[in-house]
């Protein structure tokens, strides 16, 4: 079962119960008479050659309280985009699918670019980043939720606990972030066990009392691509392109929101996707490059926050970091062994050590350039500096889901 255990700085909202579903559906779809909530889901187009795009298509079937499901389709050619609108058309739902490597939306990429708005990356944040913009696009939307689309056990309890928090007239969160467990015979989510985490806590040695460390702390999984939010923050917050996309995104609500309008949500009891390869020989792919765009992300948002990160403050986060990921190892190897799960020490420190790499690579990057990627701009700024942009970016994703 699990504990009701709250931290000071945001609710958590834990799976005390099995409740059923339907129930839980049932309150959203009258909720939905006066709230309209937007489903967004980014998927490469080899996402539906896989399992978990299937089955999630299968659940969202029986999902009645949404006003609009947005596919933000990536890397699909003319054939691959008719495809995957027409496996798409069986949800009773209305959806359209933002397709990005078209004509006319790389046209809209070309204007912003030439508009000095930086979306020189590719990839799922500057995917998603446009996504919303199309969703704001229709001033009526009042919440969105997003959740990645390589869930092998895709239940639609997921997207019910995510929206439940930010749309319920009882309640007064603006933010809810969706976390689970990830564990078969084994634990995974190695990024947020023996390097986020491990990372947090050695920031907090370093710096002291810090009420934003302490609220960065406070989330079960962190790093997860689960998130439901109100419109009006949406349309406030600035996303980054690189793998830092969570922790930007973290730290953007934070600054544009009370932390007692934000709270964590127990979505699924365990959930099973595709696991990244650390690579220690391919910095640039993988869990290597993941870890280090997140401890960049964290060094940005630390810097303007006023924190001088000088040579003696990074001396001291790795060899502080090294202990508290030994630490960490310590702790997870004793979960495992009272659950009699596998537990692999060599690997785990083997991750550790590289995660030490990534650690350096990220703060001689930092230091050669304190400014790096810049972050997407809020679509508030979009909207100021071009003002029709959204309502010729809708036009755009109407006539493309017309073909």
């Amino acid at each position: 079962m699990a504990d009701f255990y709250q931290n000071p700085m945001i609710a958590t909202l834990q799976k005390l119960k099995e409740r059923p579903i339907d129930e839980i559906e049932d309150e959203l779809r009258l909720i939905s008479l006066k709230r309209r909530m937007v489903l967004l889901l980014p998927a490469l187009v080899t996402e539906f050659d896989t399992p978990s795009m299937p089955r999630i298509i299968d659940e969202l079937t029986n999902v009645s309280y949404l006003n609009k499901i947005v596919l933000s389709l990536d890397r699909a050619d003319s054939d691959q985009f008719s495809q995957v609108k027409k496996r798409m058309s069986v949800l009773q739902t209305e959806v359209k699918v933002v397709w990005h490597d078209g004509p006319r939306l790389q046209k809209l990429y070309d204007e912003l670019k030439k508009n000095d708005f930086h979306l020189d990356i590719p990839g799922k944040g500057r995917s998603v980043w446009m996504t919303i913009g199309y969703i704001l696009a229709d001033r009526d939307v009042d919440a969105i939720a997003l959740h990645d689309c390589d869930i092998l056990n895709y239940k639609r309890e997921i997207l019910a606990r995510l929206f439940y928090p930010v749309v319920h007239p009882a309640l007064d969160y603006e933010f809810s972030k969706g976390y689970y467990c990830r564990v078969t015979d084994r634990m995974y989510g190695r990024v947020t066990r023996l390097f986020y985490l491990p990372l947090i806590t050695t920031l907090k040695k370093i710096m002291g009392c810090s009420p934003f460390l302490e609220y960065l702390g406070s989330f079960r999984y962190a790093l997860s691509g689960e998130f439901a939010m109100i419109s009006s923050l949406a349309r406030g917050i600035r996303i980054s392109p690189t793998w830092g996309l969570e922790v930007s995104l973290l730290n953007e609500v934070y600054h544009r929101t009370s932390p007692r309008r934000i709270c964590q949500v127990e979505i699924i009891d365990a959930y099973e996707h595709k696991h990244q390869a650390l690579e220690k020989d391919k910095p640039e792919t993988g869990l290597i490059r993941m870890a280090t765009d997140i401890a960049e992300a964290l060094m940005r948002v630390l810097s303007q926050d006023g924190i001088v990160l000088s040579e003696a403050f990074f001396k001291t986060l790795f060899t502080s970091y090294i202990e508290e990921s030994r630490i960490a190892i310590e702790k997870f190897h004793a979960l495992a062994l009272i659950n009699g799960l596998t537990y692999d020490r060599h690997s785990e420190i083997d991750a550790t050590e590289a995660f030490v790499d990534c650690l350096k690579h990220a703060s001689q990057n930092f230091t050669a350039d304190p400014v790096g990627i810049p972050m997407m701009s809020a679509w508030a700024r979009i909207r100021a500096a071009i003002p029709d942009f959204q309502d010729r970016l809708n036009d755009a994703v109407e006539e493309d889901n017309l073909l």
